[in-house]
């Protein structure tokens, strides 16, 4: 596929309601800025009620105007996802645009989501978005909205391991991490071909952002550690002053940010960084990953995730 540049201009969006997970720092605030840049109502679903307030703040200072405000959400918890998708749905408002941007990514030991029941990764990263879009697909069909989920390069590499998806036989955290991020691709992808068959009116594609420095680097690998910091993220830091192989969020959420408000954006569609190897560089519309092609592993995943979610969506 030609590595076309796209335009990232962002339209108009006056009127419209914006939900992004994981906006409480990173490609998520970024993102959440520009939606409220470009005249947006924001919603950010936050765990951290602090770290919410300071960035509502951030957007503020760029955006004094901006109709901002924060919900709680943690979605490693179900009940949590329920609970936004009740307080959404009571509110009433039609949702134009969800970014299923949060992740967490490769704790040095294996956490645990719902008692136990579920690897963290694999809950925070895809199964608490398959939840999420399925609480909100009324308010998603009331405005014909459009679902983008930011996957990851580490897509490329995942496999899902059908007899052990929650890593309780073997947890090894990168291949975790890029079987959650795969999962939630193949999501995507599903969830597209869904709406058309079902006629939900609702466009989902996909993004990623290359290789961004973010504190997805540290946080996730710090957890039950002491350090602030990881060799990963003091390396990607430093890389990313130099725009070789790393780059900064304001360049790392372009891709995301034209696959939600572009008119030109297509369901089903994959967009990331057009630099070698999709690491850095200008957004473009790229091939998917030969793991995330195959539809019966999408239709496999999208029946597992409705179990283990307790959700269940429209029959096609």
């Amino acid at each position: 596929m030609a590595r076309t540049t796209l335009d990232t201009t962002v339209p108009d969006l006056t009127g419209k309601l914006a939900v992004v997970t994981g906006a409480s720092d990173g490609v998520g605030l970024g993102l959440a800025a520009r939606l409220a840049l470009a005249g947006a109502e924001v919603v950010l679903p936050v765990r951290n009620p602090a770290k919410g307030e300071a960035a509502l703040e951030r957007i503020r200072i760029e955006a004094p105007w901006a109709k901002v405000s924060t919900r709680e959400l943690d979605l490693s918890s179900l009940d949590s996802v329920a609970a936004l998708g009740r307080t959404l749905n009571d509110e009433g408002c039609p949702v134009d645009i969800l970014v299923n941007n949060a992740g967490v990514m490769t704790p040095a030991t294996r956490h645990t989501a719902e008692g136990g029941a579920l690897e963290l990764q694999f809950a925070t990263n895809h199964l608490g978005h398959f939840a999420l879009v399925a609480h909100l697909l009324p308010l998603l069909r009331a405005a014909g909205g459009r679902v983008t989920s930011q996957a990851s390069i580490g897509a490329r590499q995942g496999r899902l391991a059908w007899d052990d998806l929650q890593s309780e036989q073997k947890y090894e955290p990168l291949k975790a991490y890029n079987q959650s991020k795969l999962a939630l691709m193949l999501f995507a992808l599903e969830l597209h071909r869904r709406s058309l068959a079902g006629g939900w009116g609702i466009t989902s594609n996909v993004a990623h952002p290359g290789l961004t420095s973010t504190n997805l680097q540290s946080s996730g690998r710090n957890m039950g550690r002491e350090k602030e910091t990881t060799w990963m993220d003091t390396v990607f830091r430093r890389l990313s002053r130099t725009g070789l192989l790393v780059q900064s969020v304001d360049r790392g959420l372009l891709p995301a940010l034209y696959a939600a408000t572009s008119p030109q954006a297509k369901g089903g569609a994959f967009y990331g960084p057009a630099g070698p190897g999709h690491l850095t560089g200008p957004p473009t519309e790229q091939a998917l990953y030969r793991s995330a092609a195959g539809e019966e592993d999408a239709r496999r995943i999208w029946e597992v995730s409705e179990a283990l979610a307790k959700v269940e969506y429209p029959g096609v």
